[in-house]
């Protein structure tokens, strides 16, 4: 009888804390138009490649969007995923290249799990600075990133920023084409408008 009534109260606790935890959470995606692109330059021309397959993981507090956009802190864990084995770049042999350099074979994600963030609220956005670990081709570092969130409408949130990332810093040979004829820079741009909705 004590292991039943002491399996029943296990039974009830769980409950009511899986409860509590999914009363605080809410579920984001992101919507069909989010974007994240690179832009670099070689020796030749300068060259986009898009990101055709993003993920994100979002654990956040109750109205986390109005929150966020107040300048409160609704946002707990953020993780994103970029298919880098599905990098576009417009154009089959840069495919190729970028896809070699970005050592998409043996590591097709490039991840960024958010560590902190700051906001200051300004009159029609909320700015804040993200720190966090980006990893690329099984190297990685931490890194900050600036963005701008904005009020997408009907409870989306959108996010856009830019970041100069260097290759090297991850271990990665920038692409060299036509016999080294043209050659990617190591600096590349990377450009995100992401809108978030749950």
């Amino acid at each position: 009888m004590t292991n039943r009534i002491s399996i029943v109260l296990f039974t009830t606790l769980t409950l009511l804390a899986l409860s509590a935890w999914s009363g605080l959470t809410e579920p984001y995606a992101l919507k069909p138009e989010s974007r994240l692109w690179i832009d670099g330059k070689s020796t030749m021309r300068d060259f986009t490649c898009k990101a055709p397959a993003l993920t994100i993981v979002i654990e956040a507090a109750d109205a986390a969007v109005p929150a966020l956009l107040s300048g409160e802190r609704a946002f707990r864990t953020v993780h994103l995923d970029v298919a880098a084995d599905r990098m576009d770049c417009a154009n089959g042999t840069m495919n190729g290249h970028m896809l070699k350099a970005l050592k998409a074979a043996e590591h097709p994600l490039i991840s960024f799990q958010l560590g902190s963030y700051d906001l200051t609220k300004a009159t029609d956005l909320t700015k804040a600075v993200l720190t966090g670990t980006l990893d690329i081709g099984g190297v990685q570092k931490p890194v900050t990133l600036p963005v701008d969130l904005k009020d997408a409408g009907e409870g989306a949130l959108r996010v856009t920023g830019s970041y100069e990332l260097n290759m090297r810093d991850y271990d990665l040979k920038p692409p060299s084409l036509m016999l080294g004829t043209m050659k990617v820079r190591d600096k590349v741009i990377v450009n995100f408008d992401l809108v978030l909705k749950n």
